[in-house]
């Protein structure tokens, strides 16, 4: 093991005492709850009380799976009392990538999304790492800990899922955690949970976006309507990027007054990440990986752009800022400033 992740370790560990009462926030998907499970077991008999809190409404199937079959006990984070912690850690995210977070203030940080101006006692952030979960393998591979197998199945599960079984940004440090966590994990747990990833009625939406998907030059695009979990927005984005002659897939919907946006990409041509921010990031929250990312716009802001309620409206909307986007970034942006339609 590296010297550089035992000195981190020393550092995380110099944040707690024996009387502390430690909450983990999370944004519930494979990553961070397997990073949470390793942080609770990291400070296991190091502190009072650890308790694991997810900020968003768990829906999908292989999230549920993961949490029932691993025996996970996680509370959400409308349910907690702040004033009963006193030590507070954010895993797989940073406070500004969601209001929720903003509650706490955060005595550690780790996470492998790209840096914000997020500030802890601890960070340690890796935008270079496919996972969240080879962070923690390395930490706990230091504290010369041997995983549990449900702990090893959700951080080899985690893996799996955030490089998309290594097809997505990965390092030769993912790699190892991997094959270190394999000889731990129950492989049986691991398939039951990645299997469930569908539920009947979300069936559905893969019959919207057969109907309505618009191809171009190699990207399919696709707006779904209102949709009952974003993550089925991610679901689909994914299944296209199995057809063959699919280099890119934008897959958007409406959710809880937002238009969702995900986007998938063969990581061999133009930045997701960068597309998703310098086409839609002034219009709310944008960003992500070379081959995957999301943005977020609120529904009120879009009025005055476009109308979100005329579906094959807005689809083309979409089509245009991402194909002007990557002509020039500002064409789209200075119509919008002038108050024209693009």
């Amino acid at each position: 093991m590296k010297p550089s992740t035992s000195r981190k370790l020393r550092r995380f560990y110099e944040r707690f005492s024996g009387n502390n009462q430690v909450l983990i926030s999370i944004n519930a998907d494979p990553d961070a709850i397997a990073s949470a499970m390793a942080v609770k077991r990291l400070l296991w008999r190091k502190v009072s009380g650890v308790t694991i809190s997810n900020i968003n409404i768990i829906k999908r199937p292989d999230n549920i799976a993961m949490i029932r079959l691993l025996g996970l006990d996680i509370v959400h984070t409308d349910e907690i009392n702040k004033e009963k912690f006193d030590r507070f850690v954010i895993v797989d995210s940073q406070p500004n990538h969601h209001e929720k977070f903003g509650r706490f203030q955060f005595d550690v940080i780790i996470d492998h999304h790209p840096e914000t101006d997020a500030e802890a006692l601890f960070s340690d952030i890796r935008p270079d790492y496919g996972a969240t979960a080879s962070i923690m393998t390395e930490y706990i591979r230091a504290a010369k800990i041997k995983p549990s197998a449900k702990l090893a199945t959700a951080l080899f599960h985690a893996i799996k899922t955030d490089t998309h079984d290594f097809k997505r940004q990965a390092l030769l440090e993912d790699i190892r955690a991997f094959q270190f966590l394999f000889r731990h994990a129950n492989l049986h747990l691991a398939r039951k949970i990645e299997q469930a990833d569908l539920r009947l009625d979300f069936l559905k939406y893969f019959q919207i976006a057969f109907e309505n998907m618009r191809m171009r030059k190699g990207r399919a695009f696709v707006h779904l309507g209102p949709v009952v979990n974003p993550d089925i927005c991610v679901l689909i984005a994914d299944f296209f990027m199995r057809i063959c002659s699919v280099k890119w897939s934008i897959v958007s919907g409406i959710y809880e007054d937002k238009l969702i946006l995900v986007f998938r990409n063969d990581g061999l041509r133009k930045d997701a990440g960068k597309v998703a921010k310098s086409g839609f990031g002034h219009l709310g929250s944008a960003g992500g990986h070379k081959s995957m990312a999301r943005a977020e716009i609120p529904v009120p802001g879009l009025k005055k752009i476009v109308n979100y309620e005329d579906d094959r409206g807005l689809l083309q909307w979409i089509i245009d800022r991402v194909e002007k986007k990557q002509k020039d970034p500002n064409i789209v942006f200075k119509k919008e400033i002038l108050g024209l339609k693009s």
